[in-house]
Parts: structure tokens; C-alpha cells; sequence
């Protein structure tokens, strides 16, 4: 997919760069394969704000997408790309030799009419899925598995992806697209190639209104808060560290607290960065 520009007929127009979907599917999604889900506008079970910035935006219908690809040993034949709101990456409608219909992710180069299976030894091409350890090193992969057979976690988003560089002792090293290198058990499944969209990065929203049919609210700076509402508010802050509402440290500061996966975590993506 390429990226698409308009003509200036608006103010907006003349700046807005989107994506060209002229070869994604137009019609509806399969409603077997949908759910109705409601906005949460960014509130919990009690109503109060968790996630900020968040409210309004199109009524959606999540598709059911098969992170797991655990129908082993079946080809299956992609039928068409759609678009999927829910995320920024494409998905892919395949359809099983026994007729089975189901959603994946798609991957780059990835077409109608071409053949995807999930297998122990599949062969090396876009949309197979296989365990790590059955891959050669140097793999390009995304859908990764943290643990066997809950379904893919890592590198699901449009354009990202994720290397296989080496195995050992049962664990497959991978390094990810922030520079970070894991270690994930060699029978977690990963699905061949980067995910679809990769200029999704480079698109242009061109005015606020069409932030909020995406479902963002305004940012407000803190600065221009008063300082009752912020730290940063009435403009007194006399050159304080740039902080969040409630005081923590936003540039620079770890706070990942996961003692689970400390040890599995060769190196993150601040020390990658150095």
C-alpha cells in the first residue's frame, strides 16, 4: 500500500496524507467472525478516568482475529485483505480446505489467492506460522507467543517486526524493533514476515476532527494548566523536570516493574538506545 495525498481544495485536505486502501475489500466484514464491543471512553468500572485523552469516535465492530493459528497442517487460501479499525495493521481473510473461514494478520507482500498454513515445518514465505525453534536464524517474524499457546503478543502493529538471532538451551533469542533482545521458549509460534502497513507512521491527520473520529480527545499542555490542575500549572514551575499530573518523572524514567520476564530480558530498548 502506498501512502495518498488530495487535492487542496480545504484547508485541511491540503495537508492530509493518508493511505491508499484502493485494494482492500469495500464491503462489509464477516459477521461470524465480528463482536459487538462499547467505548470505554477511557473509563474503569467505577467510572473514573484511567487512560486519558480518550472519548468519542466511530461506532466499531471488533473482528475476531486467530492469534493462536493452532488449525496445524491445513492450507488455507487468503481470500482478501480488509481494513480493520481496531488496529492499524490489515487483516486477512483465509479461508481452510475444509471451509473454515478465519481473520489473521496480514503480513507485507502478502496477496489474494495465496496459500498460508500453520505447521511444526512450514516453508519460509509471508503468513506460515511455526514454532521459533523449527526457524533458521535470521528469520523475519511477527505474532510472536510469549508463552506456547496463549496466542501472539509481540509485533502485531502495522509495520513492525521482529528477528530471530539465535537459539539456545530451548529458547529462541529474538531482537525487536525497539533494539530490545528476549528470550522466548523455542515451541512459542511466530507467524513468517513484518506486519502489513508499514506507512501507516507516515500518515498526516491534518485537523483535530478527524483525531476525534478515531476516538482522541485534546491533549492539554500542563503548562497551560492552572497549578492546582498540574505541576507545571501558572506557569511558576521555575525549569522543573517535565513530570505527569501526579509528579512522576516522563522523560527518561523506567518504571516497567515485571520481575516475570526480568531474566528473560537480555538486553531493553533504553540500554539499545545508548
Amino acid at each position: 500500500m502506498a501512502l495518498k495525498t488530495y487535492k487542496p481544495t480545504t484547508n485541511a485536505n491540503r495537508h492530509l496524507v493518508g493511505i491508499d486502501r484502493s485494494d482492500l475489500h469495500k464491503g462489509a466484514p464477516v459477521k461470524m467472525l465480528t463482536e459487538g464491543q462499547s467505548s470505554t471512553g477511557g473509563r474503569n468500572n467505577h467510572g473514573h478516568i484511567t487512560s486519558r485523552r480518550r472519548g468519542g469516535g466511530h461506532k466499531q465492530a471488533y473482528r475476531l482475529i486467530d492469534f493462536k493459528r493452532k488449525k496445524l497442517d491445513m492450507p488455507a487460501t487468503v481470500e482478501r485483505l480488509e481494513y480493520d479499525p481496531n488496529r492499524t495493521a490489515f487483516i486477512a481473510l483465509i479461508k481452510y480446505e475444509d471451509g473454515q473461514l478465519s481473520y489473521i494478520l496480514a503480513p507485507q507482500r502478502l496477496g489474494v489467492g495465496d496459500t498460508v498454513i500453520a505447521s511444526q515445518n512450514a516453508d519460509i514465505k509471508p503468513g506460515n506460522a511455526m514454532p521459533l525453534k523449527n526457524m533458521p536464524v535470521g528469520t523475519i517474524v511477527h505474532n510472536i507467543e510469549l508463552q506456547a499457546g496463549k496466542g501472539g503478543q509481540l509485533a502485531r502493529s502495522a509495520g513492525c517486526y521482529a528477528q530471530l538471532i539465535g537459539k539456545d538451551a530451548g529458547y529462541a533469542q529474538i531482537r525487536l524493533s525497539s533494539g530490545e533482545l528476549r528470550l522466548v521458549r523455542g515451541e512459542c509460534f511466530a507467524s513468517i514476515g513484518a506486519v502489513s502497513n508499514p506507512d501507516n507512521q507516515n500518515t498526516v491527520l491534518a485537523k483535530a476532527g478527524r483525531a476525534r473520529w478515531l476516538g482522541r480527545r485534546p491533549a492539554v499542555r500542563g503548562i497551560a494548566m492552572n497549578p492546582v490542575d498540574h505541576p507545571h500549572g501558572g506557569r511558576t514551575n521555575g525549569g522543573r523536570q517535565p513530570v505527569s499530573p501526579w509528579g512522576w518523572q516522563t522523560k527518561g524514567l523506567k518504571t516497567r516493574k515485571n520481575k516475570k520476564t526480568n531474566g528473560l530480558i537480555i538486553r531493553n530498548r533504553h540500554d539499545a538506545k545508548k
